[in-house]
């Protein structure tokens, strides 16, 4: 297996620097790009297994960046930055971000965070096509877990990978409540910690407005008060 490949995108090149150095120390391939701009030039000519995003960025900031990036690819984006407020964290999400590390960060923390996203895209990854391979249906909602993707009335629904992991999660486990503790921990596969439940929910809303296309209709990710969410 060739050794997966990570973008850093960061107009700040000490930190660049430090981030490669890092990452090379752990196997991985890694190229950089100062801007927006440069990284979106760079994604369309290279296939990356993950993309470390600054915010503050001269021209394109990152959430900009990261909503250019989803029209085209749900490689996984780890937001970098030194805005910390929960707001800053909700943007990055809805930007269509898959994790948010404060600057500064640990070594420690940022390797176990890339890992993570990594070995997440590569289980769920999938080949574009549907296959013989058991399924997960939901109405009109069919999961293919082993070939990563979903579909629904026929047409492929594009997800990243967080959001394919927590559909996965809550399919395989119908009719069952996940606290948002419990589905925090059984994704990000990490100690939940407070602030997290915001990063749930935004995920939750998102992948929502991708697979109920009628509010009218019983939703396939319910949302029970006071305890956590599950699929019917």
């Amino acid at each position: 297996m060739e050794e997966p490949e990570i973008l850093i995108v960061d107009d700040n090149p000490e930190i660049r620097e430090v981030a490669m150095v890092l990452l090379q120390g752990e196997g991985f391939t890694v190229d950089e790009a100062g801007d927006g701009k440069e990284a979106l030039d760079k994604i369309e000519h290279g296939a990356y297994d993950l993309i470390l995003l600054d915010v503050m960025m001269p021209g394109l900031n990152g959430y900009q960046t990261c909503m250019e990036i989803r029209k085209k690819s749900n490689v996984p984006i780890l937001f970098l930055s030194a805005r910390t407020q929960v707001e800053d964290k909700i943007m990055g999400f809805s930007s269509g971000g898959d994790d948010y590390l404060p600057k500064p960060f640990s070594y420690q923390e940022l390797i176990s965070r890339v890992k993570a996203l990594v070995r997440r895209y590569h289980v769920y990854q999938g080949s574009g096509r549907r296959t013989q391979e058991e399924k997960m249906c939901s109405g009109a909602l069919e999961v293919y877990p082993e070939a990563g993707t979903v579909w629904k009335n026929g047409k492929e629904i594009s997800l990243t990978d967080t959001e394919f992991s927590i559909l996965c999660t809550l399919m395989k486990h119908r009719k069952q409540i996940f606290s948002v503790e419990h589905l925090y921990e059984a994704v990000w596969e990490e100690t939940y910690y407070y602030g997290a439940a915001n990063i749930v929910m935004v995920h939750i809303r998102n992948l929502r407005s991708k697979i109920e296309d009628d509010p009218g209709k019983p939703r396939i990710l319910r949302t029970i008060w006071g305890r956590g969410y599950r699929c019917d």
